[in-house]
């Protein structure tokens, strides 16, 4: 019997991905806080995921292969296709020279971007010990 990784991963490969992309945007922020003209941006992570989901169910992500020795995964949608559109984000006190960082709100949006990402990734880990546990006969 073939396992289905769509059915017993759900959409959290998916939201594992969007989440390790805004900790990038997230990241680059934060190092632009001092750039004249800067403007911050972020990802709009539930709209993400939305869209994804609409288009084709739960799973339309593809694995890719990084060896010949890999197995090819049933076709999707790459993660470089998710329709991860950067928003520019309002600022609440703009400073002089244009830039839009606000050093709290990035940090703190960091921080629980970076904890739901490791959430998502011990929901992950644990949902293959069993997938594991069960191929391997309940040992």
């Amino acid at each position: 019997m073939a396992i289905n990784f769509d059915k017993a991963l759900g959409i959290h490969d998916q939201a594992l991905q969007v989440r390790q992309r805004r900790n990038e945007v997230l990241a680059t922020n934060i190092a632009n806080a001092d750039t004249p003209g800067y403007k911050a941006q972020d990802i709009d992570f539930k709209a993400v995921l939305s869209q994804s989901a609409a288009a084709g169910g739960h799973s339309q992500l593809a694995m890719r292969t990084t060896n010949s020795g890999h197995i090819q995964a049933a076709s999707g949608v790459s993660a470089e296709s998710l329709p991860m559109d950067l928003k520019y984000r309002v600022p609440s006190q703009p400073s002089e020279d244009g830039n839009t960082v606000d050093m709290n709100i990035e940090q703190a949006e960091f921080a629980d971007n970076a904890m739901r990402y490791q959430a998502t990734l011990s929901f992950l880990g644990s949902r293959f010990s069993g997938l594991k546990s069960i191929l391997q006969g309940g040992r």
